[in-house]
């Protein structure tokens, strides 16, 4: 399924059918799965990374480093999102697609340092590109004369705790454990977000968190 590009030539069809349609309601739905879908494999596989690096650490090592990033900002946390479900609800379809755009591109430069070992970690980068594309193309196919996201941008943050310079074996485990924690609770946002105005398309549906 993953092969050939065929996911993405599915978005780029159903966006432009549901220009055209007479139901791009069910059309939008349809685009919406693709791209819930994608993000939910992503998540399981940032939980699984976690985890699995997580498991590798002593006991005590383990500690210190939850204990740490509890105090720790993730770069993208500089991404104004909303503060609770509360105010996820009350948001609206676009802003949160938005959102979302802006996390999977925060982490396009930081994910290339995931690669590396397991052919799951090696497609990470190129699975969060196909994502961004995939929001990108929902946020134009919502917008019903809202005012045009045009800024593609890249967004100009800072590498993780310039986790790219040598540091000390101490050091380069904090911010390993950070990146992988923080990779973790952006795709968990982006899931939320992209479920939430998924079920806005439904106007019977329950959004409730």
């Amino acid at each position: 399924m993953e092969r050939n590009g065929a996911p993405l030539v599915l978005f780029l069809s159903l966006v432009t059918l549901a220009g055209v349609s007479s139901q791009p309601i069910a059309d939008n739905q349809r685009v919406f799965s693709i791209a819930v879908s994608r993000v939910q494999h992503l998540h399981l596989l940032a939980q699984a990374l976690f985890l699995d690096f997580e498991g590798s650490l002593q006991m005590e090592d383990q500690r210190q480093l939850n204990k740490i990033f509890l105090q720790d900002f993730c770069n993208s946390d500089y991404i104004i999102s909303p503060l609770d479900k509360h105010e996820t609800q009350r948001s609206s379809v676009l802003k949160l697609l938005s959102i979302s755009y802006r996390l999977v591109e925060s982490w396009e430069f930081p994910s290339h340092s995931l690669s590396g070992g397991s052919s799951p970690r090696n497609q990470v980068p190129s699975k969060l590109s196909e994502l961004k594309m995939g929001i990108l193309l929902l946020i134009r196919a919502n917008q019903d004369g809202a005012e045009m996201f045009s800024d593609s941008s890249p967004l100009q943050l800072a590498p993780y705790g310039n986790y790219y310079q040598s540091v000390a074996d101490d050091e380069s485990l904090k911010r390993t454990y950070e990146l992988l924690a923080c990779f973790k609770k952006d795709m968990h946002k982006v899931e939320t977000y992209l479920t939430v105005a998924k079920c806005r398309l439904s106007p019977e549906a329950n959004c409730t968190l």
